[in-house]
């Protein structure tokens, strides 16, 4: 049994993208950047992608682990002790020695960034159930320049200092972010009265009860995944192909950003529209864009027209991939207003799962196949994706949204 407690003050949704900017960020540095790592610790590019691998995977442990607090513990304070934990984990990385150290780094780091997760989930509290869309569409706008513009800010540092200067100067940015974090954002107590061990017990009854969470997770498992393909082979296309280095690879991550406005339009549409319908749209446009890039490469264009055709390649991958999050994500949200951090946890714990996973295989595609092992690859993950899609549920949503937090633990 739960005791209701007051529900938190109201925030700034702009300040929350930052949040959500600034957590995110970290778990990208590493993309543009593994050749360089590959350099300096003399191991082939097939060994240093495990790098971003592990972070991803470290991500996926900290959604499990941490995120679920934003159900027990106010948030304010658990956010500024993991902005704090995120800092060193950072200067952990720069530091590294040897490769096996900077995997173990990028777990930690990884874990810690899984802060970006208690702090999105506040987001439709702040507004009416019919604008819950927009609300975290605003959200995820930060967030996903956050992933994007990463890349962007990776390659033009480590092109001046070195990549182990993007890792110091993004300690220091994470650093500073606590007392800002303190002074901007209100206290923020949990809905219920909540121990720990219930909250992390609800999260099987939720993914066992929730139809709807389960469709969703897969769906966004898939495209993560296929999404990924394209970030973690992007530095190693433009090497062997045009002798081009980081900070273009990083450059990348300017015209992914423009991609990433398309999140407000997204959270709109799916309150006009449905979820659905938008997942179907986000969906085509990942299928379209990689039929684009795989096209392109075997077209063996000049170098100004492949560069070009991989920008108009990737504002079509991250379009469909941002309009796929917003709509799973506003749709998860609806399903049991006080258990949105766990609704949050399962859903973004299998959603990097499929990061991580997509991350791997498009590295052992890339050493054996090339490009057209990657392409194939991820039109794989998009039709699996699809197929989930056609046969999910089609009614109001497959979803119970009268769930009580009671219920929730009496089951669990």
């Amino acid at each position: 049994m739960t005791t209701p407690i007051k529900s938190e003050p109201r925030a700034p949704l702009p300040f929350l993208g930052l949040a959500c900017a600034v957590g995110v960020s970290t778990i990208y540095y590493n993309q543009p950047l593994l050749l360089e790592m590959s350099r300096t610790y003399g191991v082939t590019p097939g060994h240093v992608g495990f790098v971003a691998v592990a972070t991803q995977v470290g991500y996926a442990l900290g959604l499990l682990a941490f995120v679920p607090l934003g159900d027990v513990l106010e948030r304010r304070a658990l956010m500024m002790r993991m902005y704090g934990a995120e800092a060193v984990a950072l200067l952990l990385v720069a530091l590294a020695p040897g490769l096996s150290w900077l995997i173990v780094a990028s777990v930690l780091l990884g874990l810690f960034a899984s802060v970006t997760h208690v702090a999105l989930p506040i987001a439709p509290d702040l507004v009416s159930h019919e604008q819950r869309g927009r609300a975290i569409g605003t959200v995820m706008t930060g967030l996903l320049l956050g992933i994007l513009l990463a890349r962007t800010f990776a390659g033009w540092v480590s092109g001046i200092h070195g990549w182990r200067w993007v890792f110091v100067v993004a300690a220091v940015m994470n650093a500073a972010f606590v007392p800002l974090m303190g002074k901007v954002m209100p206290k923020l107590p949990p809905k219920e009265r909540l121990l720990y061990s219930d909250a992390m017990k609800s999260l099987w009854t939720l993914f066992r009860t929730q139809p709807l969470l389960r469709e969703s997770s897969i769906i966004g498992a898939l495209a993560f995944a296929s999404f990924s393909c394209f970030w973690t082979t992007l530095a190693f296309v433009l090497h062997s192909h045009y002798g081009l280095g980081a900070g273009v690879a990083g450059t990348f991550g300017v015209v992914g950003a423009a991609g990433a406005l398309v999140a407000p339009l997204a959270g709109r549409l799916s309150d006009k529209h449905g979820s659905r319908w938008v997942v179907s749209v986000g969906m085509g446009l990942l299928a379209v864009s990689y039929v684009l890039l795989w096209v392109e490469e075997a077209a063996r264009l000049s170098t100004t027209f492949h560069i070009l055709a991989l920008v108009v390649g990737v504002l079509v991958l991250d379009v469909g991939a941002q309009m796929t999050q917003v709509a799973n994500q506003t749709r998860i949200f609806g399903l049991v207003p006080s258990a949105r951090s766990r609704l949050n946890t399962v859903y973004m714990t299998v959603y990097f799962t499929g990061a991580a996973v997509g991350s791997a295989m498009a590295t052992v595609a890339w050493v054996h196949w090339r490009w057209n092992g990657v392409c194939c690859l991820a039109i794989g993950f998009i039709a699996l994706a699809g197929l989930r899609h056609v046969t999910g549920d089609r009614s109001a949503g497959g979803r119970h949204p009268h769930v009580a937090e009671e219920d929730l633990l009496l089951e669990a």
